[in-house]
């Protein structure tokens, strides 16, 4: 049995879920362009230059995937494994827990919290309450 969530629920999912897609939007939309702080935040954590695009290409599919409702799920799932790698990577540099290694965590938190509240189906399969 669903039950319908409520106003505050609601809102709280799209807070949740605008919070992550602005951040990404602003994090695809630099990579792609190709701006300097794009290339110069990818080459200090260990990628070549020419990598940028690609790597804005692949988060630009799993932001498309996310926001469709069909797929938001997949999308989310997908978008797990780059954050999970971008988790790898600053582990593998060393870099401040809660500030960089952490990151890609909140945005998750984020991505699957909104999802979560949203979704009747992903509360099915994960219960919080029993």
């Amino acid at each position: 049995m669903t039950t319908t969530p409520s106003s505050a629920t609601r809102r709280t999912a799209w807070t949740l879920r605008g919070l992550a897609v602005l951040f990404l939007t602003f994090d695809v939309s630099i990579k792609l362009l190709q701006l300097p702080m794009a290339i110069e935040g990818t080459t200090v954590l260990g990628y070549p230059a020419s990598a940028v695009f690609t790597i804005g290409l692949i988060q630009l599919a799993c932001l498309v995937l996310y926001l469709v409702p069909a797929t938001a799920v997949f999308g989310a799932v997908l978008f797990t494994g780059y954050l999970g790698g971008a988790i790898a990577t600053h582990v593998r540099l060393g870099n401040p827990l809660f500030s960089h290694v952490l990151f890609p965590i909140y945005v998750a938190l984020f991505l699957w919290g909104g999802l979560y509240l949203q979704e009747p189906r992903l509360r099915a399969l994960i219960p919080l309450r029993r």
